[in-house]
C-alpha cells in the first residue's frame, strides 16, 4: 500500500509538473499571436467628456473642447458637439470635418495598451499627430466610400495608424466580428472585423472588402503588386494585415 501511495504522489507530482510548465509556455504562444496580429486597431465607440477633442475643418479651422455628444445613425458620425474653452458650443457635421482626434473613454488604461502594442518611434507618416495617436487618440477623417457601385463621403475612423503609408483601413461601422483577442485593454483586430474600408492613397475613394468575398476580390484589388499574390496565394482574410504590410513596402 505504501508502495502504491508514493507511486501515486509521486504520478500526481509528475502531472503537477507537467500543468506548471504548460502554463509557464502559454504566455509565449499569446505573445506570438498578438504580434502577428496587433497592428489593426479595435475601433471606438465610447469616447471621453473629460479629455480634449481636437477637430480639424475642411477650411482649416480647428476647433479643441470636450465632447458634449456625438450622434450616430447605423454606426455612422452624424454629428459632433463640442464645447471649447470659452463656453462657445460647436455643432459640426461630417461635410464640415476634414480629420478629427476624440479620446476613448478611459483613455489612461488604453493608452498604456498602446504602449504595448505600438512602437512610436519607428512611425514615419508626418500626416498624423503621433502624439495624440500614441496617447490613445481615435483618429477620423473624411474619405469617399465606394461601396458596389454608388460613392458615399463618410467620415470614418483610421485603423492602421502606424502603417497606413500607402494604404489605409477604415473601420467599417456595419461589419459584424469574429471571436476578439484582447490585449492590456483594448482589442486587436488583425482579421477580428469581417469587413474594412480599404483605400490605397492613390485612389480617390476607399473599397469594401470582406472576408466573404475577399478570395475573389484578392487578385483584383492587389494587382498593383505581384509579390503580394506571389506570397500568399491562398489570399487568406487572416493574412490581410500581412498583405497591407508587404504593399506599403513596395516603394
Amino acid at each position: 500500500m505504501k508502495l502504491l501511495s508514493l507511486f501515486s504522489l509521486s504520478l500526481l507530482v509528475c502531472s503537477a509538473n507537467l500543468i506548471a510548465q504548460a502554463q509557464a509556455e502559454q504566455p509565449e504562444v499569446v505573445e506570438e499571436k498578438v504580434s502577428k496580429q496587433e497592428m489593426l486597431l479595435s475601433p471606438s465607440v465610447a469616447f471621453s467628456h473629460k479629455k480634449l477633442a481636437y477637430v480639424t475643418l475642411n477650411d482649416g479651422t480647428e476647433v479643441k473642447g470636450n465632447i458634449t455628444d456625438l450622434d450616430r445613425k447605423k454606426g455612422l458620425i452624424e454629428q459632433v458637439k463640442i464645447k471649447d474653452g470659452s463656453g462657445k458650443k460647436h455643432k459640426m457635421k461630417p461635410d464640415d470635418i476634414k480629420h478629427m482626434y476624440l479620446p476613448p473613454s478611459g483613455l489612461t488604461k488604453l493608452s498604456k495598451a498602446y504602449d504595448v502594442v505600438f512602437d512610436s518611434k519607428k512611425w514615419n507618416n508626418q500626416r498624423l499627430n503621433q502624439d495624440l495617436i500614441n496617447q490613445g487618440y481615435a483618429y477620423f477623417e473624411q474619405t469617399d466610400v465606394k461601396i458596389k457601385k454608388k460613392t458615399n463621403m463618410l467620415l470614418v475612423q483610421l485603423l492602421n495608424p502606424s502603417f497606413c503609408e500607402n494604404i489605409s483601413v477604415y473601420h467599417d461601422p456595419k461589419a459584424k466580428e469574429t471571436k476578439s483577442l484582447g490585449v492590456g485593454g483594448i482589442n486587436v483586430a488583425g482579421g477580428i472585423a469581417k469587413s474594412y474600408y480599404l483605400k490605397k492613397n492613390s485612389d480617390n475613394a476607399a473599397y469594401k472588402l470582406t472576408k466573404k468575398d475577399y478570395q475573389k476580390q484578392f487578385t483584383m484589388f492587389w494587382s498593383d503588386n505581384s509579390k503580394i499574390a506571389e506570397s500568399y496565394p491562398d489570399g487568406k482574410w487572416r493574412d490581410l494585415t500581412e498583405h497591407i504590410h508587404l504593399y506599403n513596402s513596395k516603394n
